[in-house]
């Protein structure tokens, strides 16, 4: 008799933890998941599925005027946000239930409460104390609110999604990819937008060159406040006053902390258990995503890696594998693509020109900036930004960064051939569609000097 309740007990069930638990079940493995909030964890909650489709809500007003140039009288459009949140609740629900459905369906016992490590083997969930073989910490990531007077009248993109009414005025916090997604978007749903934020250009990590392009398209719709911070908040009735550090004040009826994300590892009783945390409390981890207590593993944005739902996906993967299929693998982190819903759109994969400096790669950059055809029509002066970084020795594309719309989609194509191994010779010899704005990365012949 097997001297554990279970084989697998995974805390959290988004979307590492769903994935890590019907592999495993899959394998014959006796599995339990414990899940205090949410199916399907901060994407489909309140990341990466409600922000999309507010972008996509977003996106009309631009096609609304778009589209007077091709033709289309339209009549004022009128913006409903109730709308938008009731038809966003309701595929979130269904979202929810799906991910609970796959647990179901492999048999995986569920816990819908609160739970935390006892010991190397043990973990409290809610009033029962349950033993399993090995543990799966997929806890993910907590918005955070920089300490400063007033803090308590900002909110986080947890709250955002909820809000009741939209504020005619929101200064937004921060210049990460959520402060500017969520800058363009309520812009463009009709909201005053004030982003404050220490540097001079936004999305930090990114290409010098996007961002750039990015702050520059950004302040067509928006007002920066760059290498400025917010010192202190206050109540000023039903609004707030905002004090920045070089003296100026911000009148919002809501303001947006979007300052980043920290590991969710608070009281999950790490003390019962030989477990390290980084500086800003990530849990340490090798590259079997074990941590140095054997029996306990971690995947998903509590290890720091990269913060994307795909990662944590085959992060969780590769553990329950090798756990209950004796499959050993590691994920290659060197070309997730990634992208940001700005206005315009991010999509990016490889390395930034200033990591391949870092690196000291002999490359050559190949760069253009165009108009796309769409906007030859349309009353609005819209351009995308493509980049191409060219490894000199192997003529292998080491860096490929778009700005643009559906930069997202463009970039999911052109990582599989990078991923692949392409050279900027299997570029040069594919024959472009004409016209679209992806041909662009294949007629691209001359280099920067």
């Amino acid at each position: 008799m097997d001297r554990f309740d279970y084989d697998f007990f995974v805390i959290g069930a988004g979307s590492g933890g769903v994935r890590a638990a019907r592999v495993a079940a899959s394998l014959g493995a006796r599995v339990a998941v414990a899940e205090e909030r949410y199916f399907g964890g901060t994407c489909v909650n309140v990341g990466c599925v409600p922000k999309k489709l507010f972008s996509y809500a977003a996106h009309f007003r631009d096609d609304f005027e778009d589209s007077r140039g091709f033709g289309w009288q339209l009549p004022e459009p009128t913006f409903d946000w109730p709308t938008l949140l009731a038809n966003k609740d309701t595929e979130i629900r269904r979202l929810n239930d799906i991910y609970k459905s796959i647990l179901d369906k492999n048999e995986v016992t569920v816990f819908e409460a609160r739970a935390t490590l006892a010991g190397p083997h043990e973990v409290q969930v809610g009033d029962k104390r349950v033993t399993a073989r090995a543990i799966l910490l997929a806890v993910g990531g907590w918005p955070w609110v920089p300490d400063y007077p007033g803090r308590e009248h900002a909110i986080t993109s947890n709250e955002l999604f909820h809000l009741p009414t939209l504020p005619k005025h929101m200064v937004i916090h921060g210049a990460g990819y959520i402060a500017v997604e969520f800058a363009s978007i309520f812009a463009r749903l009709g909201v005053e937008i004030s982003l404050v934020f220490r540097r001079d250009k936004v999305l930090r990590g990114f290409d010098a060159d996007v961002r750039q392009f990015v702050t520059t398209e950004l302040e067509r719709d928006v007002r920066l406040y760059r290498e400025d911070d917010i010192q202190k908040i206050e109540k000023n009735g039903k609004d707030l006053c905002v004090f920045l550090k070089s003296g100026t004040e911000l009148g919002a009826g809501q303001v947006l902390s979007a300052t980043g994300r920290w590991p969710h590892t608070a009281n999950l009783g790490l003390e019962h258990v030989n477990v390290r945390l980084s500086s800003s409390g990530g849990i340490c981890v090798n590259d079997a995503y074990q941590t140095d207590e054997p029996s306990v593993y971690a995947v998903g944005d509590v290890i720091e890696r990269v913060a994307l739902t795909p990662v944590a996906l085959a992060e969780a993967e590769i553990v329950a594998r090798a756990l209950f299929g004796n499959e050993n693998t590691q994920l290659d982190y060197q070309y997730v693509a990634s992208a940001v819903f700005c206005q315009p759109n991010v999509g990016s994969v490889g390395l930034t020109e200033e990591q391949a400096r870092e690196k000291e790669l002999d490359f050559d950059v190949y760069i253009s900036t165009v108009k796309p055809l769409k906007q030859s029509l349309s009353p609005r002066d819209e351009r995308a930004l493509l980049k191409m970084l060219v490894d000199r020795d192997s003529d292998r594309v080491i860096g490929l960064h778009i700005a643009a719309p559906d930069a997202g989609e463009l970039i999911q194509g052109f990582s599989v051939a990078i991923n692949a191994g392409a050279t900027k010779a299997d570029f040069d010899r594919t024959l472009g569609i004409h016209p679209t704005l992806a041909e662009e990365l294949v007629t691209m012949r001359s280099k920067r000097t």
